[in-house]
């Protein structure tokens, strides 16, 4: 039952990252360069990111392939690390964020093997 609770609550707050993250890349798109542009990473990248992220949660929720989840987890995996050094790098005070996300992705992968939603 814990492991259930912590899979959808991980899953949930993954989720909530990562939507929050792709309205920003799509809809504050000036802040966005910005941060890219400080921390050195091409801007062209923004919007590809946003969409790989919907992308990987509809895979996530969707359950249509075990393949294809893994990928999806894996992409957020080194999405999560690389966001983490990034922000530690630059100091900028913003890589608790990619910590919080990167804890969610581990807790509902390796939960969501568990339970098997």
């Amino acid at each position: 039952m814990l492991k259930k609770i912590l899979y959808w609550a991980s899953t949930g707050i993954l989720t909530l990252i990562m939507l929050f993250s792709a309205y920003n890349y799509f809809f504050n798109h000036e802040m966005i360069v910005e941060f890219f542009e400080n921390m050195g990473y091409p801007t062209y990248l923004i919007y590809p990111l946003a969409i790989a992220k919907l992308l990987g949660l509809i895979t996530i929720w969707g359950n249509f392939s075990t393949s294809l989840k893994e990928w999806a987890y894996a992409g957020f995996f080194f999405n999560t690390l690389l966001a983490f050094f990034a922000h530690y790098m630059v100091s900028d005070g913003q890589h608790i964020g990619a910590v919080i996300a990167f804890v969610a992705v581990m807790l509902s992968y390796f939960t969501g093997k568990q339970v098997r939603p």
